[in-house]
C-alpha cells in the first residue's frame, strides 16, 4: 500500500509540473483532491509509534553520496529464506584489540545493508550512556550533535546509535523520550510500563518492562501519582525538572514551585529517591519557569478539584519508585518491542512489525553487546527488516537478548566522527536521544 501510494503521489507531482498540464485547471483540481487524500509523503515516521505515519520533517539539503529514499516493492519469500540463512560474520575476542568492532556487511539478494557494533563486554574501560538534544528532554538534534554534549571528563564517544521512540517536531513537547531515559544517573523520562533497556549498578545489561511507582504525597496525606518531563493531561500531575528546559510549557491548572527541604536528597533527579521539598510558591497561570535549584509540581485542573488545597511553606512528599528498582542506575533507554528473551524469539503484536523498515536494535550475549542497524527504504541499497527478520538476525550472531529501538528516518550509526550508515532521507534527522558506545577516562 505505501509504495502504491508514493509511486501515484511521484507521478502526480511529475504530471503538475508539466507545462501542459498546468494548462488544464480542471485536472489541477483534480490531481490536487488526490493528493490531499494521500496526505503527507516521506521516508520517516512519527516516533510516538512503530512505523506508523511517515511524518516528513523540515528540509534539508540532501548529501549528495547518500542515495533519495525509496519505497522497495515486496521481496519473494524465498529470497527472504535464502538471505536469513546466511551466518552473520562474528569476529572473535582477539580481532578486538580495542574492545570494539564495526563491520558492515551486505545481502545483496534482499538487498540489505547492515552495520553491526560488536563490544568486548569483558572492557572495564568502555561503557554505554545516553544522549539528549542540546542535554535537555525538549528540543531534536541530529545525533552527531547530541554526542557533543558528553562532559569531555567522562571519556571520548567511539561510536552510537540513535535511541529510543520520542515526539515529533509536530507535537507540543517535541523531543520528549516516550518511556524511560536515565542520562548519567539523572532521571530525565519516566517510565511508561514499556519495554526498556538499561545497565544495572553490577555492569550488568537488562530488558524488561519497568512499571512507573512515582508518588507525592501531601501533608494531609493525600497521594497521587505523577508523571515526569511530559505534556500535562487535564486529569494529572507532572513533575517539571531543569531537564525539561525553561519552563514548563504548560496552560491553567495549580504549579507548586518546590525547593529543597534541609538537606536532604534533591537534584538531580534520580531513580528510587524519596525525599520531600518545601512548597516555594502556588501559582495558578502555568508556564512556570524552571532553574537548577527548583522542580515544579503541574497538577491538572481536573485534579486540582479533587485535591485540598497547598499554601506556601507546605512539605510534600516524592518518590521515584520503579518496578523494577532502578536505584543506582546511570544508563537507561526505551524502545520495544522485547525481541528476544533467553534466547527465544518474543511475539510482535505491533502493527507495522510485519512490514520492512529501517531498524535499530540493541542485543548481548555472556562476551558481546551488538548495536546494529539496518538501512532501509532505499532502491538498490536496502530494504529494511521485519521485527520477524531483525529477530533473526540477532539469533544468528548468537544473541540470548535483544530489544528493538527507533526505526525509520531516525535510523543511523555513527563512528567515531562519521555517520558509516545510510539514512533514508539522505541526511541526519534531528531526533531526541541516542545510545553511545563511551571510552572512559578512568575505568
Amino acid at each position: 500500500m505505501e509504495e502504491r501510494e508514493k509511486t501515484m503521489a511521484d507521478c502526480s507531482l511529475r504530471f503538475l509540473s508539466s507545462t501542459a498540464f498546468c494548462r488544464r485547471p480542471a485536472l489541477v483540481c483534480l490531481a490536487f483532491m488526490a493528493l490531499v487524500q494521500l496526505g503527507p509523503i516521506g521516508c520517516g515516521r512519527g516516533s510516538s509509534e512503530s512505523d506508523s505515519t511517515p511524518n516528513e520533517p523540515p528540509h534539508r539539503d540532501r548529501a549528495t553520496s547518500l542515495p533519495s529514499a525509496e519505497q522497495v516493492a515486496a521481496v519473494p519469500d524465498t529470497a527472504v529464506r535464502q538471505a536469513v540463512q546466511a551466518e552473520p560474520k562474528l569476529s572473535p575476542s582477539n580481532e578486538l584489540a580495542r574492545g570494539f568492532l564495526h563491520r558492515h556487511e551486505r545481502v545483496r539478494s534482499m538487498p540489505w545493508s547492515i552495520h553491526v557494533l560488536q563490544i568486548d563486554r569483558s572492557r572495564a574501560d568502555l561503557a554505554l550512556v545516553t544522549t539528549l538534544s542540546q542535554d535537555r528532554v525538549l528540543g531534536l538534534g541530529p545525533l552527531s550533535e547530541q554526542i557533543r554534549t558528553i562532559p569531555s571528563e567522562l571519556g571520548r564517544p567511539l561510536a552510537a546509535i540513535n535511541g529510543s521512540f520520542y515526539c515529533t517536531e509536530r507535537e507540543v513537547y517535541a523531543g520528549d523520550p516516550r518511556g524511560l531515559q536515565i542520562l548519567r544517573g539523572e532521571l530525565a523520562s519516566g517510565p511508561d510500563a514499556a519495554v526498556c533497556f538499561w545497565i544495572d549498578p553490577k555492569g550488568e545489561p537488562r530488558i524488561d518492562q519497568v512499571v512507573p511507582q512515582f508518588k507525592a504525597t501531601l501533608a494531609s496525606g493525600e497521594r497521587f501519582a505523577f508523571g515526569l518531563n511530559e505534556e500535562r493531561p487535564a486529569n494529572a500531575a507532572v513533575l517539571y525538572t531543569p531537564k525539561l528546559g525553561s519552563s514548563t510549557g504548560t496552560y491553567g491548572g495549580r504549579e507548586l514551585i518546590l525547593e529543597r527541604d534541609r538537606e536532604n536528597d534533591w537534584l538531580p533527579l534520580r531513580p528510587g529517591q524519596t525525599f520531600t521539598a518545601r512548597v516555594r510558591e502556588v501559582r495558578g497561570t502555568g508556564n512556570s519557569r524552571l532553574n537548577s535549584e527548583i522542580m515544579v509540581l503541574s497538577i491538572g485542573p481536573s485534579l486540582v478539584a479533587r485535591l485540598p488545597a497547598v499554601t506556601p511553606g507546605s512539605i510534600i512528599k516524592i518518590s521515584t519508585a520503579t518496578s523494577p528498582d532502578l536505584t543506582g542506575v546511570q544508563t537507561a533507554i526505551g524502545g520495544g518491542p522485547r525481541l528476544l528473551r533467553g534466547r527465544q524469539p518474543q511475539p510482535a503484536h505491533e502493527h507495522q512489525g510485519y512490514s520492512r523498515h529501517p531498524r535499530s536494535a540493541i542485543g548481548w550475549n555472556s562476551k558481546f553487546i551488538f548495536l546494529v542497524i539496518v538501512d532501509g527504504r532505499q532502491r538498490g541499497l536496502s530494504i529494511g527488516m521485519t521485527l520477524q527478520e531483525l529477530t533473526d538476525y540477532f539469533l544468528k550472531l548468537g544473541c540470548d537478548e535483544a530489544m528493538n529501538l527507533d526505526g525509520g528516518g531516525s535510523v543511523e550509526m555513527w563512528i567515531e566522527g562519521d555517520v558509516v550508515s545510510s539514512p533514508c532521507y539522505g541526511y541526519e534527522r534531528p531526533t531526541a536521544n541516542g545510545l553511545v558506545l563511551l571510552q572512559k577516562t578512568k575505568p
